[in-house]
């Protein structure tokens, strides 16, 4: 059995007893986290071509192997202060799922990646409401682990309702 096989089966078992993989990033200090099976690739740095009248968050686009990819500064969506790009500075490329069922790639632009957690649904606790939920950033829920929290995140809302504002669109047949 080669190493992809087992690591599906790895996962799918684990999923099956209701623990979860969450690739966890940093960014202004605080830890992030997404399911790892929404994650496509990490890439280094590298800067995106600016495109006219988009949303202030999104930076522009970037040429995957011919895939054209618009890449969200993370930062800027969740009001936190700009900071230069470091060596740790990376784009996590992520498949977000629409209503529909079509799937966009897009990156996100994030501090530093730290590790793979395995995370028990159980573990994760609902995010307090603070102020008008049209204003969260697409929260799914705080994990604790070893002293400190991860706040889980929601790439498929984060991206497709948060950042390209298509919650209420109607699919396109």
């Amino acid at each position: 059995m080669n190493s992809n096989a087992a690591q599906k089966i790895d996962v799918d078992l684990q999923s099956e007893q209701g623990v979860d993989q969450y690739l966890t990033f940093y960014l202004a200090g605080e830890e992030y986290g997404i399911n790892i099976l929404k994650v496509q690739e990490i890439r280094g740095w590298s800067e995106a071509t600016p495109m006219p009248n988009t949303p202030e968050s999104i930076l522009g686009v970037i040429n995957l192997r011919g895939t054209v990819v618009p890449i969200v500064e993370l930062r800027s969506h969740f009001n936190l202060p700009d900071a230069p790009r470091g060596p740790t500075t990376v784009i996590i490329v992520v498949k977000a799922e629409e209503k529909n069922g079509n799937q966009r790639t897009m990156g996100m632009v994030v501090d530093a990646v730290s590790e793979v957690h395995n995370i028990a649904a159980t573990d994760i606790q609902p995010a307090p409401q603070v102020g008008d939920a049209e204003d969260q950033p697409a929260i799914a829920g705080l994990a604790t682990m070893e002293e400190h929290m991860i706040i889980i995140l929601d790439v498929d809302d984060l991206m497709i309702n948060r950042v390209l504002g298509m919650a209420d669109e109607e699919p396109t047949i």
